[in-house]
């Protein structure tokens, strides 16, 4: 099916032209004529397969209908969605669709300017894309109102369950009008059990609109494993980086210290990357992902707070240097290639602890990942080698922060004079009294004692003398 085949106006036909669509996925074509007649809808589909595009045409076409003047300055749609690189991806795609809709988008999530968001909210906006931490902390300021939302997203609906969001959204989900004056959508991955009691509750009478085929894995993406000991996994990393020429790729790592590590080796061996983890702040983060968008960046390291949402069109390749530990992860994973069409190739690597997970991950998915072995020569041995940063205790880390005080003129320590002591038998200088054990454990010591043990001391019985 083909969009201009829909009864869409005229403003949204022009900015399907503007993106460049011209046929239906699957989960587009069955999501849109029942979203379109006004029903809720519940779809599940895999990733990059455009159920953005499904619910901000459903969106934009409701809202045209809609009188903005009555609205007193508050919001009329509103997009949850789990992680802040989706809440800015979704609001780039909503910018390009809705171009010639005259709709005020406005981008609402944490890492970025306070106040400025703060602002924006106030003046208003007729569409909120956001994360529901900053929502809700701008809904309690009663900065703007949920009273007039007509058309209500929930996208990547599972992660909300994995990240603990749940409570959040049920915060917001009973502040808006009642779920049968307004229009609701809601997309995942797996539509498991959580995910429909959520939408049976807050949804009326959800239609449930499945596009997923037998594999769950996008077809164009070719998949290779390497059973390496971990030792192993970086000269082989090396080789592959060397001998496939990858253009834009990502890799996989499970947490940030192993990421930092990676980042740190590759760089010496003259491989320019970067890292994106979770603790990184906002902007430098959406600095990296453009840079890596617009090919300055041929490799990106992440944490799995990239794993899902992201549209960067062109990533050639996507290596899980680590397995992930969660099966739904490694399909989000290897999503980021093989988007919109395009082919891709993803790599994986399973050391001694990641073969553990291998079995579910081709359960989840549903086939089994080819294995190819790696022939000596494409190993490197002959790399730069980089120490791993020492793991810090958190009293360390303190320490190290006030010691770090005087050093960058923040604050200079205080000078400690020398305290005038007694003088020793045959000499003639005087002795700082710290320095004697004597003075150090003698009688001062012994005053301290005494006096916690007058403290500890119970309160006079009847008729006892204290």
């Amino acid at each position: 099916m083909k969009f201009t085949e829909m009864d869409l106006p005229r403003e949204v036909l022009r900015g399907i032209a503007d993106a460049g669509f011209c046929d239906c996925t699957p989960i587009q074509e069955k999501t849109l004529p029942l979203a379109l007649a006004g029903k809720d809808v519940a779809g599940q589909a895999q990733t990059g397969t455009g159920k953005t595009a499904a619910f901000l045409i459903t969106l934009f076409t409701k809202l045209l209908k809609t009188d903005r003047k009555a609205r007193e300055n508050h919001p009329l749609a509103l997009i949850l969605a789990p992680t802040r690189e989706l809440v800015v991806q979704i609001e780039n795609d909503a910018r390009l669709l809705g171009g010639h809709c005259g709709f005020n988008i406005q981008a609402i999530y944490g890492g970025v300017d306070y106040q400025k968001q703060r602002e924006a909210l106030k003046e208003g906006a007729d569409i909120i894309i956001g994360t529901p931490g900053r929502l809700i902390d701008y809904l309690k300021q009663k900065v703007y109102s949920l009273k007039n939302i007509e058309v209500l997203v929930i996208d990547e609906a599972d992660r909300m369950f994995d990240m603990g969001f749940i409570a959040d959204l049920r915060f917001i989900l009973r502040r808006l009008p009642p779920f049968d004056k307004r229009q609701n959508m809601m997309f995942s991955a797996t539509l498991s059990r959580k995910v429909m009691e959520l939408a049976y509750e807050f949804m009326n009478l959800p239609e449930k609109v499945s596009a997923t085929p037998e594999k769950m894995t996008a077809e164009r993406v070719e998949q290779v494993l390497y059973h390496v000991a971990s030792r192993e996994k970086f000269p082989l990393l090396l080789g592959l980086l060397r001998r496939e020429g990858m253009e834009r790729t990502m890799v996989f790592v499970n947490t940030k210290r192993e990421a930092e590590f990676l980042r740190d080796r590759l760089k010496a061996n003259d491989f320019p990357c970067k890292l994106i983890s979770g603790d990184v702040e906002q902007k430098k983060r959406l600095r990296i992902l453009d840079d890596f968008r617009e090919g300055k960046l041929p490799i990106l390291i992440a944490t799995d707070v990239a794993s899902r949402g992201l549209h960067i069109d062109g990533v050639t390749h996507v290596i899980n240097y680590d397995l992930p530990q969660d099966a739904e992860d490694y399909v989000h994973r290897i999503g980021r290639t093989a988007r919109a069409g395009a082919e891709g190739k993803a790599i994986s690597f399973a050391d001694e602890d990641g073969a553990f997970h291998l079995e579910a991950i081709q359960e989840y998915s549903k086939q089994k990942i080819p294995v190819e072995w790696a022939e000596d020569d494409l190993f490197v041995h002959d790399y730069k080698r980089t120490k791993p940063k020492p793991k810090t205790s958190p009293a360390t880390a303190g320490a190290k922060g006030r010691a770090g005080c005087g050093r960058t003129g923040d604050s200079k320590p205080k000078p400690q004079g020398r305290k005038k002591g007694p003088v020793t038998e045959g000499t003639s200088q005087s002795v700082p009294a710290a320095t004697s054990p004597e003075a150090a454990g003698g009688e001062g010591a012994e005053k301290k004692k005494r006096r916690r043990r007058t403290r500890r001391r119970k309160p006079a019985g009847e008729g006892e003398k204290p």
